[in-house]
């Protein structure tokens, strides 16, 4: 039987290691990326404090050893239920089942200059670029004599108050705290520079326990974090971020984590997409209607779930769970067993907050603080592929942490891109000054930091 899994993340790859050891199973893997990556501690490469290699690791490295997994790369651009086929960039390929893992998108919910404008930090890629626009505005903070030009500069605004939010403002108030003063001290004014953490619900990690909520709220406050709730962005132009009351805030970066959308999956039956664009499956996540096509992770819809009957989280566990499940039907199936249907087994959610501080809701109970921190940092590693990864990443943090100091704060890919010209010019305030052009060829391929 072949299977070909669209989606190398949480859910695609946990599918592809429960099933490998069926010889009578041929996988092929497709994705977009050569490499499978840590969602959760992408924050921390887009703040300079872990490289991107710390949290991602080839496939084919992984899939070597394995006579009956093959990867290919390439991005999906429809499926034909009817040939049992689907169309990449890169070629055909037939299957007998077909796993969709496609995973998420940012959500900028139609507003067209936030999409164009802001910071989005889903992918490595995006985290890099976010890293390096920081960097170069501190560069250029350095040089501006204007304080308010140079103020918007360094000020910094993270739409959402989720964890990815609060991880974000706690790290980037950090280094600022800690580094940035030591760093530019040709900034005469840095410490004026403001984070805004914006979000339109009432509290700070609205999915969380109110204690963990109080928390966030108590020890970003403490670290000069500007927290703005109850108030949804509402569009973002010419460097001013628009607020649902009318109010404004003044800033060259605006960091998007204020929702997510399931990727489109063109080909599938348009009754069978749901809420979020998400595919509505069975208890055993086949697709509603469709025989051997099967959703999984967050790209999916299942509403089957007693404890969830409005469908599951969008979380890395589900995501894991029901590859894992999924897996184990196969192979069930394969021996005319009956197959079990999926029951989520919630294990508690997590967010770090600052320098040691994080909080923990676990099924019986919650608590925050220095243990919080190092269940966090334990339960972050732990899922990391590759000895050489859990390694590195430990020694990183754990010099960083000490020594105040993460020495990653490179400029390796400045995106030598119409936009950065654009925006060049833009915060000069004088179209007429040339921008000095990349030297390299134009068709030469950037550096990836």
């Amino acid at each position: 039987m072949r299977i070909v899994v669209v989606g190398g993340g949480f859910a695609g790859l946990n599918f592809i290691k429960s099933l490998w050891a069926e010889k009578d199973v041929e996988i092929i893997l497709v994705d977009r990326n050569n490499y499978h990556f840590f969602p959760p501690l992408l924050y921390q490469v887009s703040t300079s404090f872990i490289e991107a290699s710390n949290i991602s690791h080839p496939f084919r490295r992984m899939f070597g050893p394995q006579r009956n997994v093959r990867f290919h790369m390439g991005t999906l651009l429809e499926i034909f239920p009817e040939k049992n086929e689907i169309l990449t960039d890169g070629g055909t390929y037939a299957y007998d089942m077909l796993v969709l893992a496609p995973g998420t998108e940012t959500n900028f919910f139609g507003m067209k200059n936030v999409e164009e404008k802001a910071w989005p930090m889903k992918t490595i890629d995006e985290a890099q670029e976010l890293r390096n626009h920081i960097l170069l505005n501190l560069e250029r903070a350095s040089r501006e004599k204007d304080p308010k030009r140079r103020e918007r500069l360094l000020n910094i605004v993270i739409s959402g108050g989720g964890p990815t939010g609060v991880e974000l403002a706690g790290m980037l108030a950090e280094l600022g705290r800690h580094i940035a003063p030591r760093e530019y001290p040709d900034i005469p004014d840095i410490q004026k520079a403001r984070i805004y953490l914006v979000d339109a619900g009432k509290v700070l990690l609205a999915p969380m326990s109110p204690k963990a909520q109080e928390e966030a709220y108590k020890v970003l406050s403490h670290l000069g974090v500007q927290i703005i709730l109850n108030k949804a962005v509402k569009d973002y132009a010419d460097g001013v971020v628009l607020l649902a009351d009318g109010s404004t805030l003044e800033t060259e970066t605006l960091i998007w984590a204020s929702g997510v959308i399931a990727r489109e999956v063109p080909g599938l039956p348009k009754d069978v997409i749901g809420r979020g664009r998400r595919i509505q499956v069975d208890a055993f996540n086949k697709v509603s209607g469709m025989q051997n096509v099967y959703a999984i992770g967050d790209a999916c819809l299942q509403t089957t779930d007693p404890a969830f009957p409005n469908g599951h989280p969008q979380v890395a566990q589900v995501a894991l769970q029901q590859g894992t499940l999924l897996a184990r039907n196969i192979k069930r199936s394969l021996r005319n067993e009956p197959l079990k249907p999926f029951v989520y087994n919630d294990k508690g959610s997590m967010a770090i907050i600052s320098k040691y501080k994080a909080v923990a809701d676990l099924p019986k109970f919650s608590f925050e603080g220095f243990f919080a921190w190092l269940v966090w940092l334990f339960i972050h590693i732990l899922p990391l592929v590759g000895f050489r990864n859990k390694v590195q990443l430990a020694f990183s943090w754990m010099w960083s942490f000490i020594t105040n100091n993460p020495t990653l704060r490179l400029i390796l890919r400045p995106l030598p891109s119409q936009r950065a010209l654009d925006d060049a010019r833009k915060q000069l305030q004088r179209p007429d000054v040339p921008v000095s052009e990349p030297t390299s060829r134009p068709d030469a391929k950037p550096v990836v930091g």
